[in-house]
């Protein structure tokens, strides 16, 4: 990987980080990996619980979890209730420009991570708050984590075959979703404080995010509805086709969001001319004669293998395989594009992860492993600090 060449955008800006296990890492794992100082402030007694969750641990007090969410940060051990840490962390607090944390709603004002608590220490602190439902309502107190959202927002209703339970999604989309909601808040008010040097209170909820994330079905349901529901083989609520097809030796995922796309399936589709006959010749009624087509369809994907339709449609007409975990990671095209990242660890010097998704002027960004717990305590901690 080539190394940046330039200063990473965010370099100089320092964040303090009071955060524990998915959401609030993953978000300001992103704004490290831009050149900003992440200071992950981690308690006494074993840090981030992250550092422990298995199953693959880098020795003690570390984990390939742990890394996943905390490349580019520094670690500091302060125990932010006692006289000593807090007054360690205050004298970082002087000197950086944002506090993020994802503690409990009723936690930040308690441990005095608020703009107010430290406005007197620096006005322009920026003091970032992400919890599982806010700080201002009868939840505050809740714990809460990315399953309960999709729950409770409608994600399992909508996840899944229609015969089947509610299911969740196979990742924490809403612990990620979250996270950069926050990292976004958070350079928003960064920038405000910049223009007028004063800081603020920022707040994202897990379960606001996932509510947001209902989108258009949500505008549907809220403006006379019908909604939608789990649709037969993942397909879109709307758009026919748009969904999962089996082939002879598995499935793949075809797209056809605009008329174009459709007249390039058919065109290409070797045997099967009934998908000529007016009924399907728009969109309104592709959706009006749905059953019908994917029918027809899946009785045509059905006879060929993945590699074949891939090799018919593939860069025309919007299709992909569905690849298992170990297939996704060996795709060709992920190794092309430097989406994995070697980050030597010293228990694993061959230790690699997902590189950032951002690129800046063609570059993938810098990674380093996280600091191991504590490492940085005696650089940042110490009053001269």
């Amino acid at each position: 990987m080539t190394p940046m060449t330039v200063p990473l955008p965010l370099a100089g800006v320092r964040i303090l980080a009071v955060e524990q296990y998915g959401a609030g890492p993953f978000g300001s794992m992103h704004l490290a990996d831009l050149g900003a100082e992440v200071i992950k402030i981690e308690p006494p007694g074993g840090g981030d619980v992250s550092r422990a969750t298995g199953p693959h641990f880098l020795g003690p007090d570390d984990s390939s979890f742990f890394q996943t969410f905390n490349r580019n940060k520094s670690s500091v051990v302060l125990d932010l209730k006692s006289d000593a840490g807090r007054a360690a962390f205050h004298r970082l607090v002087a000197t950086s420009d944002a506090v993020l944390n994802n503690l409990r709603g009723d936690q930040p004002a308690k441990l005095g991570l608020t703009h107010a608590a430290l406005a007197p220490l620096n006005p322009r602190i920026v003091c970032a708050h992400l919890s599982a439902y806010g700080r201002d309502n009868e939840r505050a107190a809740w714990p809460g984590y990315d399953y309960l959202m999709q729950a409770e927002a409608g994600f399992m209703h909508l996840t899944g075959e229609p015969e089947g339970p509610p299911s969740r999604m196979g990742l924490s989309i809403v612990d990620y979703m979250t996270g950069v909601t926050c990292a976004l808040g958070l350079l928003a008010a960064y920038v405000g404080a910049l223009k007028t040097g004063r800081g603020r209170d920022v707040d994202v909820s897990l379960f606001d995010v996932a509510l947001f994330q209902l989108t258009y079905p949500a505008a549907w349901q809220l403006n006379g509805g019908p909604g939608t529901t789990r649709q037969p083989m993942s397909a879109h609520p709307a758009t026919v086709p748009c969904q999962l097809f089996p082939t002879a030796d598995g499935h793949v995922f075809v797209m056809c969001m605009t008329p174009k796309f459709w007249d390039l399936l058919v065109a290409k589709m070797p045997t099967e001319q009934r998908l000529l006959e007016p009924r399907f010749a728009s969109i309104a009624a592709r959706r009006e004669h749905k059953a019908e087509l994917i029918a027809l369809l899946d009785a045509q994907f059905r006879q060929r293998s993945t590699a074949q339709w891939l090799d018919t449609y593939r860069g025309q007409v919007p299709i992909a395989p569905v690849l298992d975990l170990p297939q996704a990671l060996a795709n060709p095209h992920v190794h092309a594009t430097g989406m994995v990242q070697a980050l030597p660890h010293p228990a694993d010097p061959d230790f690699r992860l997902l590189a950032s998704p951002i690129r800046l002027d063609g570059q993938r960004l810098p990674g380093r492993v996280c600091s191991a717990l504590g490492a940085d305590t005696a650089h940042y901690a110490s009053r001269k600090e």
